[in-house]
């Protein structure tokens, strides 16, 4: 069975199979299973990840040491660029979420793929701009709209980058807990259960073993109607 498509707009989404094809040549294939970390917030910078296969959470824990969910890769996307273009110590933890198949590269011999290829160079300057412009989506919410809005458009944006559609609905079929969504929408892990059987209640999503499902995503788009998507 061939390996499923890249996520849009990831990396890999972005490469001429050809040019993949002569990076890939110079990388060894990985495999991680479900809960491994394949990065660890402070390590040094070394091999960077393309994932082909599986999904992955991305945190990041404060010296408080309390962890925020930064991100969810899958796909096509690739890790620990930042940290190989930089030579800075890795910025968040990477974890499997489930069965993880990826291709490994030298970080040094990353670059140098990059540097040497004009059209590779453009996909990752994409990706990171993509990165950035989360980031400013996420702070926006985070200060113009209400707990259960930002939950809302946390679930709706799951939906649009992880979600399959089924009669029943938009399932996410992510093993993600309510801390993790909590710390994901800036909000109390107490505001999350609220929400979400509030929303239980009203038939607009089901929860299940290790996902949910968007029984009426247009419903939700309207309680997550204050917070704007165009930040940057």
């Amino acid at each position: 069975m061939p390996p499923p498509p890249p996520v849009a707009n990831s990396f890999l989404a972005q490469l001429d199979p050809g040019i993949w094809a002569t990076i890939a040549a110079r990388t060894r294939s990985a495999t991680y299973p479900p809960r491994t970390q394949l990065f660890h917030q402070g390590d040094p910078a070394g091999h960077v990840v393309v994932l082909i296969e599986g999904w992955v959470k991305v945190t990041s824990t404060s010296r408080a040491g309390k962890e925020a969910l930064l991100a969810l890769r899958g796909p096509g996307d690739i890790l620990g660029d930042l940290a190989a273009v930089d030579g800075l110590p890795r910025s968040a933890t990477v974890t499997a979420l489930f069965p993880v198949t990826a291709r490994v590269i030298d970080g040094q011999a990353f670059v140098k793929a990059v540097t040497d290829n004009p059209p590779a160079a453009r996909a990752l300057l994409r990706h990171l701009a993509r990165g950035l412009r989360e980031s400013d989506r996420r702070r926006l919410e985070f200060v113009s709209a209400s707990g259960s809005a930002r939950l809302a458009a946390l679930l709706l944006q799951l939906a649009d980058q992880h979600g399959r559609a089924t009669p029943s609905g938009v399932v996410i079929d992510l093993p993600l807990s309510q801390r993790e969504l909590a710390t994901a929408a800036a909000i109390s892990r107490e505001a999350v259960a609220r929400t979400i059987r509030a929303l239980r209640e009203r038939d607009l999503i089901r929860t299940r073993h290790r996902g949910v499902v968007l029984r009426s995503p247009e419903v939700l788009r309207s309680l997550a109607r204050d917070v704007s998507d165009d930040a940057g």
